[in-house]
């Protein structure tokens, strides 16, 4: 027993604090945190992509895209992602520090990441309310996967085929519609 040692978890307000101080990212889950990796270029380029497509889409709206160090807080799991990309529309959603009701979440994935986005993630999501829209990016070939909540909240999966247009609607009266080539363009497949 010697040996053991007492877990010390963070309150949401220390790792908030902690974060404005931090050199790296954390992620927190129930009070613990975990490091984040950094990203190499094609996760950047991609991202940065479809950032940029978004932005163009809802400049003059109440929509913001958020990229990267945007802190996500899922209140009901007492949990903080950093999501690559993510479409805020919900005016109330102004905290300057992290995001809750996003309507479109995408990660590009790696592999140190892949697992938690497809699992842990994609349940944590899905039980968001004003959630939508769910992309998994792949950074090592041109391969979309998403998630699409109907509306009578039914999820739905499908992969974004080269000739296929993927629409986003988050906003009421605009419909974003994104190709395949708009994630992956100047983006070197290895």
């Amino acid at each position: 027993m010697k040996n053991l040692h007492k877990i010390n978890l963070l309150t949401e307000e220390e790792y908030l604090e902690g974060e404005t101080l931090a050199d790296i990212r954390h992620e927190y889950i129930d009070g613990q945190i975990y490091a984040m990796a950094g990203a190499n270029e094609r996760h950047n380029l991609i991202s940065l992509n479809l950032a940029v497509h978004l932005r163009i889409h809802t400049r003059g709206s109440e929509c913001r895209v958020f990229i990267n160090d945007m802190k996500l807080r899922i209140a009901t799991q007492r949990s903080f992602y950093y999501p690559d990309v993510m479409l805020c529309c919900h005016i109330e959603d102004n905290h300057e520090l992290y995001k809750e009701s996003p309507c479109l979440i995408a990660e590009v994935l790696s592999p140190s990441t892949e697992t938690i986005d497809r699992r842990e993630k994609l349940i944590t999501y899905q039980n968001m309310p004003s959630l939508r829209y769910y992309l998994l990016i792949a950074a090592n070939q041109k391969k979309i996967e998403y998630y699409q909540r109907s509306e009578d909240d039914i999820w739905y999966s499908a992969s974004l085929d080269s000739n296929e247009i993927l629409e986003i609607n988050c906003l009421n009266s605009r419909t974003i519609a994104l190709c395949l080539e708009d994630f992956y363009q100047d983006v070197a497949m290895p």
